[in-house]
């Protein structure tokens, strides 16, 4: 994918949708933090209906401390790898608890060093919470990443590096929203929707398979 094209890609995404937003719910950083750390191989849905109920009860550290490993494990058992979860959680509101007055940490180190938090889940505090531009690698942008040629990379953190050089300044922020997005609902695993695509023209691989003609947005 050429300079041109990345920057013809971005905007067209822009276009279609202003303000992109992540879909886990939450009403402060600490749910933020508590969703994306229980988002790990799960769906946003399935997420969102175990947190409403656990931020009903619980929406700060100290009140998740007070819960207890044994009734989150139970309030977050619809969710995948829930018992590790539970326990990483627990123990992250502990330390936030101790060390941060239970506050969210706004760096990297220090979110990286909470029980199951990595990179990824850093990356989307960073940029959701605290307007950071960063790229929070999932599944969706990898593919997209690499399918569409935008910033092809072994690993997400070769791809997340790579995004970072090439998507211009202005739209990093809202970057890993719209990748995000776009993987979910049009740029499938298996079946990608190419004929829906309104990027098709500036993606390697739309391009390639796109019918002799007028492309994507194109008139005649």
């Amino acid at each position: 994918m050429t300079p041109e094209a990345v920057e013809a890609f971005f905007a067209t995404l822009e276009a279609a949708n202003p303000r992109p937003q992540t879909e886990l719910e939450f009403t402060s950083v600490f749910e933020l933090l508590a969703a994306v750390l229980l988002s790990a191989q799960a769906t946003d849905v399935s997420v969102n209906k175990a947190s409403k109920t656990l931020f009903a009860l619980a929406p700060t550290p100290q009140k998740v401390l007070d819960l207890g490993v044994e009734r989150v494990t139970e309030l977050v058992r619809t969710i995948g790898l829930f018992r590790t979860k539970a326990r990483n959680l627990v123990e992250t509101c502990r330390i936030l608890v101790q060390q941060y007055g239970g506050e969210v940490p706004r760096t990297r180190e220090a979110l990286e060093a909470l029980p199951g938090v990595g990179r990824k889940t850093a990356n989307v505090v960073l940029n959701v919470a605290f307007g950071e531009p960063t790229m929070a690698v999932d599944t969706h942008i990898f593919r997209v990443a690499n399918r569409t040629g935008l910033a092809p990379g072994r690993n997400p953190l070769e791809v997340e590096t790579r995004l970072l050089q090439r998507v211009p300044e202005r739209w990093r922020v809202d970057a890993h929203h719209w990748l995000i997005l776009h993987g979910r609902y049009v740029c499938l695993a298996r079946l990608p929707r190419c004929g829906a695509c309104t990027v098709r023209r500036w993606c390697d691989l739309g391009a390639s398979t796109m019918p002799p003609g007028p492309g994507v947005g194109e008139t005649n």
